[in-house]
């Protein structure tokens, strides 16, 4: 639905009435201070600097985040709103990313789009023309707030169009404490050291019926297969380092070259053994049939001991009262590099692009882009963001303090997903449905090739 929007007025919290004016700039405590000397509504010290509209402008906001989390992010603004009087229309949409092109093309996007892939904003900034560049305000807010890596994924051919949001560290491997401190089994600090481990797992004389050391789900409707892009991308940057990496996400390095093959190969040393997995629920095929969300169940049960997820799997209905913390019912550890300390991430997160630069559409763009806005989110507890001003304690887990601390280290080397980096017709297409048909049996030659022919020509 097109909203139509009136003329707006900004006045300045000082001069509650018949003041007219226009402020925008980043948002912090003491700007505020700084900028007014009274608040239209209490608690209004952190939001005086987007201004006071009058006219109650609507600003709608469009995304693939539904359910608990679509109900946090609704919370996470409502103190915006009631400070400068804009009112934020929020949809929820799980075709989000197969509609969001077209309702460019036909002039019917949302004012604002969460979009979950920089390659897909990338798609629609090329495609259609119609986001905007970030506003002053807004990219003001990512060189204060945000890393030269995240502000390049939302940068396209030299113009920022987009505000990182939230994000989730990827590459972790969970476990039960209990269940490594019987086995004897500490936590591995190189690749080698995990494949041994896992070896002295799958060969342990007491292990109960139907163990294996892994269990893994690569189901998820129509994404099937995703889960399994984020152990190859895993395995890449670890084997190969970032350059190769970025080479890979952005076509130059191939799927069927040696290192993305070495990469492939170290994951099919574990997935594609029968002895190694699928503990509590099946043979290696039945990864296909799992779904990726309740396949850590196993741990629990003691039928497997190894599960690789994100950061985001605390939130997951199949932990949900669980204690997870170091000496609770489960935890996690990164997956470790060729050598002890590796420091290189993989992660992913959302990217705000506006549609129109109308001053209300400005304010919520240059609010999403503060510390203001992720301390006030993480509080609300699931998600974690990359902003340099989230105090890493708002988080609600111990996974997802350690995660922040990952992010805001200057000494990390972080790369995006990137299947998510990729164009869609690879990276959430013929690589999900490869990593399906690898785990099905496909030859890797097969399935490498497929993969390679289906990235466009331009």
């Amino acid at each position: 639905m097109k909203h139509v929007k009136t003329t707006r007025r900004l006045i300045s919290t000082a001069a509650m009435v018949g003041a007219v004016g226009l402020v925008l700039v980043g948002c912090s405590s003491g700007d505020a201070a700084e900028s007014q000397s009274a608040a239209p509504v209490a608690g209004c010290e952190d939001y005086g600097t987007y201004g006071t509209f009058t006219d109650n402008p609507n600003v709608a906001i469009s995304s693939t985040i539904v359910d608990t989390e679509a109900d946090n992010l609704v919370k996470s603004w409502e103190q915006f709103e009631k400070c400068t009087g804009i009112t934020i229309k929020y949809t929820g949409n799980k075709d989000f990313e197969s509609q969001i092109l077209q309702q460019a093309q036909g002039g019917t996007a949302p004012d604002i789009a969460l979009f979950p892939q920089p390659g897909l904003l990338a798609s629609v900034v090329n495609t259609t023309g119609k986001v905007v560049p970030a506003p002053d305000s807004v990219v003001a807010n990512i060189d204060k707030w945000w890393s030269a890596d995240w502000k390049g994924y939302g940068t396209i051919d030299g113009t920022v169009y987009a505000a990182p949001l939230m994000a989730s560290v990827k590459g972790y491997i969970w476990y039960s404490p209990a269940d490594l401190k019987a086995r004897g089994i500490e936590i591995p600090t190189t690749l080698d050291e995990l494949m041994a481990d896992t070896e002295a797992m799958a060969t342990a004389s007491d292990n109960p019926k139907g163990y294996k050391p892994w269990c893994a789900g690569m189901e998820s409707g129509a994404a099937s297969g995703w889960p399994g892009t984020d152990w190859i991308e895993d395995y890449v940057l670890r084997l190969n380092g970032p350059d190769v990496y970025d080479q890979w996400a952005s076509g130059t390095t191939k799927f069927n070259s040696d290192e993305i093959k070495k990469a492939f190969t170290g994951v099919g040393d574990i997935l594609l053994n029968p002895d190694y997995v699928n503990g509590g629920i099946g043979n290696v095929k039945s990864i296909n049939s799992s779904a990726w969300a309740d396949a850590i169940a196993p741990i629990a049960q003691g039928t497997c001991s190894f599960y690789h997820g994100a950061s985001f799997m605390a939130a997951q209905s199949a932990l949900e009262g669980k204690d997870i913390s170091e000496n609770g019912d489960l935890y996690a550890f990164m997956l470790p590099g060729t050598e002890a300390d590796a420091n290189a991430v993989t992660g992913a997160g959302e990217f705000v692009g506006a549609f129109n630069n109308d001053p209300a559409t400005v304010a919520v763009q240059t609010y999403l882009s503060s510390d203001t806005w992720a301390n006030n989110r993480v509080k609300l507890g699931g998600v974690i963001s990359a902003n340099k001003g989230l105090d890493p304690a708002n988080a609600d887990s111990p996974i997802s303090e350690q995660s922040v601390k990952i992010l805001q280290d200057p000494n990390t080397t972080f790369r995006f997903d990137a299947s998510d980096a990729m164009p869609a017709a690879v990276g959430s297409g013929s690589f999900w449905t490869g990593i399906v048909n690898w785990i099905n049996g496909d030859s890797l030659d097969s399935v490498l090739s497929a993969i390679d022919s289906s990235w466009p020509a331009s």
